[in-house]
Order: C-alpha cells, then sequence, then structure tokens
C-alpha cells in the first residue's frame, strides 16, 4: 500500500498505479490526457471538455457541483480527483467515504506545477509530469513587478463579478504582468460599473467563462469605462491550471504583442 498526500494535507492510501480515474475537474482532465492516461481515465463530468475525443467516449458523472454520487460509486473507481474550489464539499466527502479521492487546491501558479507533479507521482507518471513542469516554467515566467498597469477581470454579469487577488487567475494575471485592481479582495468580489469607474483600471479582461462575454459586451464596457482599455480573453488561458498552462504562455506572449499589454491603452 503506498501513502500520497494531497493538497490539502490529507493521507491518501494507494494499492498501487490507479487503473480506474475519474476526474470531477475539467482542467485535471486535460491534465491526464496530456500524462497518457487516456486507458485509465473512465469517467469525468459533462465540463471536461478537453480533449475532445472523450466526450463521447467517457462515463458522464454529472457537473462539477452536481455530481452523480451513484454514477460515481458504480464505476468503482480506484481514484478520483477533485478540486477544493470546484467541487461541493458534502460531495466530496461522502465520496471519500467509499473511495480514494485526491483533493487539489490551487490558488497560485505554484501550487499548479505542485499538483501536476504529484498527480504524475499518484499515477505513476513522474517523468511525464516533469517535462510538462519544466515546460511551464520555461514558458510561464512570473514578473516581479508588474510592468502593464492595473487590470480588472470580470468573470461572471448579474451581479458583476471579478477574479480577487487570492485566486489562481490574479497570479496569472502577475505572470502577465498586470496587477489586480481587486487585489485586496477575495475569491470572487461583486463589483459595479461605479466601483470600476473609481479604481481606474489601466484594462478591464473579459473573460470568455464562466460568463460567455462577447464583442457587444466589450463595446459597452469601452463606451462605459473610455480611459480603459477593454479587451475579450480566453478564460482558459488564465483559469485552467495544469497541462494547458503550456498554452497560456503562447497565447500570453500574443497579448502583449496584439493587444500592446505592456504598453499604454491607447497605443
Amino acid at each position: 500500500m503506498k501513502t500520497f498526500t494531497d493538497q490539502l494535507g490529507r493521507t491518501v492510501q494507494m494499492p498501487g498505479a490507479p487503473v480506474r480515474i475519474i476526474s470531477l475537474v475539467p482542467s485535471i482532465t486535460e491534465l491526464l490526457a496530456d500524462l497518457g492516461l487516456e486507458e485509465e481515465v473512465m469517467g469525468i463530468t459533462t465540463f471536461c471538455v478537453h480533449p475532445r475525443g472523450w466526450k463521447n467516449s467517457k462515463a458522464k458523472v454529472g457537473g462539477t457541483k452536481k455530481l452523480d454520487l451513484g454514477r460515481i460509486r458504480a464505476l468503482n473507481p480506484d481514484l478520483v480527483l477533485a478540486n477544493k474550489e470546484e467541487n461541493r464539499k458534502d460531495q466530496v466527502e461522502s465520496l471519500m467515504e467509499s473511495v480514494p479521492v485526491w483533493v487539489s487546491d490551487v490558488s497560485t501558479v505554484a501550487q499548479a506545477l505542485d499538483m501536476v507533479a504529484r498527480i504524475g507521482e499518484i499515477t505513476s507518471r513522474q517523468k511525464e509530469a516533469e517535462s510538462l513542469v519544466a515546460r511551464i516554467e520555461s514558458g510561464l515566467v512570473p514578473v516581479p513587478h508588474p510592468t502593464a498597469g492595473k487590470a480588472a477581470y470580470l468573470i461572471w454579469k448579474k451581479p458583476w463579478m471579478a477574479a480577487g487577488g487570492d485566486t489562481f487567475i490574479s497570479d496569472m494575471m502577475r505572470h502577465l504582468g498586470l496587477e489586480n485592481a481587486f487585489g485586496s479582495a477575495s475569491r470572487y468580489p461583486v463589483t459595479s460599473l461605479e466601483e470600476l469607474t473609481a479604481l481606474r483600471p489601466r484594462w478591464v479582461l473579459l473573460s470568455s467563462e464562466p460568463f460567455p462575454f462577447s464583442e457587444k459586451h466589450r463595446e459597452a464596457w469601452s463606451a462605459a469605462l473610455p480611459d480603459s482599455r477593454v479587451i475579450l480573453v480566453d478564460g482558459e488561458m488564465f483559469s485552467w491550471y495544469g497541462s494547458r498552462m503550456v498554452a497560456s504562455a503562447g497565447y500570453f506572449r500574443e497579448l502583449r504583442e496584439n493587444q500592446g499589454l505592456g504598453g499604454s491603452p491607447g497605443d
């Protein structure tokens, strides 16, 4: 019996390398695919859209917040991968009573890299995980001092919500060279046009997820905040911790080049 520690500090015991894995987190599902675990992964959520081919080949176990616990147990997994924020605590704890559950807790790039390494260890894909971590570290270089100015990253409408300073998104913004305008707020604070006007962010980033902001929203915010540069961004590149971070590095380079991040909004 091998013993592993998840990111909550819990002990998870496994008899050997898992061969029946269920992922309850979209970004972890993509990670498992990139670690070469297609045969081992048998169950995913309805929100696990990457890799595309798995949508029709893997069992669905409900949404990240509305898991089908009976379905999960019936699949008889020897490892379930969950996340502290994306999954409901009561449902995850219920699963812990009958199956090994490894829980991630990610709010920084460093914690994401730690997660990749640990999942590589528990699934016996250490070399693949080490290679992936090295690729991410070489591409996502932290910026010691924000150079692109203050930015607000909006994730939701009705009410308007932004990414706070203790989120993974906020740390990814820092790696892009942005100072989070909501850096002193926790999690995902509700905001308003009045507050954003007072904050005067140099940039407003409208995410593609979880709310799918569109060009009409960009135009409306641009008119409301004439002193800010409002752009649409790919939410997966900012919020998916795991192998997607390899692509995030290239995407951030494109934002710098095509949107003028690093220069003034009027450039």
